[in-house]
């Protein structure tokens, strides 16, 4: 599926150690996964789910799900 780069931001956020280390274990067993891509389909999830009906936000979802290149 070719798709056009989208732009991306760098983000410093602070989590709970607990959260991180979960993190780590899942993305060093699930070598298909990044934070990139968690983080991506994490909060594109949670804004769809609380109201977001904005069709770019259902997209980023998906592809971060289906893991496309765009992402």
């Amino acid at each position: 599926m070719a798709t056009e780069m989208q732009p991306r931001i760098s983000l410093n956020v602070e989590i709970p150690e607990e959260l991180y280390e979960s993190l780590q274990t899942y993305v060093e067993t699930h070598k298909t996964w990044s934070q990139h891509r968690v983080f991506c389909a994490a909060l594109s999830l949670f804004l769809m789910q609380n109201g977001t009906n904005d069709r770019r936000i259902n997209r980023l979802y998906l592809d971060a799900l289906f893991d496309y290149s765009a992402v």
